[in-house]
C-alpha cells in the first residue's frame, strides 16, 4: 500500500507551503489522480485522516479529482481514451499508444487559515 507513504509525502508539501505563508491550519487538500497514475484514490482517501492526525492538516477535507487517461496513437494519430496502459487505439487498433494525460497525481490546491 504505497498510498500511505504517498498520502505521508502530501501532507509534509501542504505543510511546507502552508507553513512558508504562516498560517496554522490547513482547512481543505484538492488533488489529482490520473487513471493510469497506479494510486487507489480510495486508499488515498482512506490514509488522509490517519496521516493529518497531529499536523496542520488535521480535521481538512480531501478533494480527489480523478482525470481520465489520453492517449495519441503512434500510427493514425488518433487520440483515445485509456482504461489501462494495454488499451489500443479505438480506431485502428494499434497499441503504440504515447500516454498525454492520466499518469499525474498532484497537490493542486490549499485552503489556510
Amino acid at each position: 500500500m504505497h498510498e500511505l507513504s504517498l498520502t505521508q509525502n502530501l501532507i509534509e508539501i501542504a505543510e511546507e507551503h502552508a507553513r512558508r505563508e504562516n498560517a496554522t491550519v490547513i482547512t481543505s487538500v484538492t488533488m489529482e489522480i490520473g487513471a493510469l497514475s497506479g494510486v487507489m484514490p480510495e486508499a488515498v482517501e482512506f490514509a488522509f485522516e490517519a496521516c493529518t492526525k497531529n499536523t496542520l492538516a488535521e480535521g481538512a477535507s480531501l478533494e480527489i479529482r480523478h482525470i481520465p487517461a489520453l492517449g495519441r496513437c503512434q500510427k493514425c494519430g488518433q487520440e483515445c481514451e485509456m482504461e489501462s496502459l494495454l488499451d489500443g487505439c479505438s480506431a485502428c487498433g494499434s497499441y503504440a499508444l504515447d500516454i498525454l494525460k492520466g499518469q499525474e497525481m498532484a497537490l493542486i490546491e490549499l485552503e489556510i487559515d
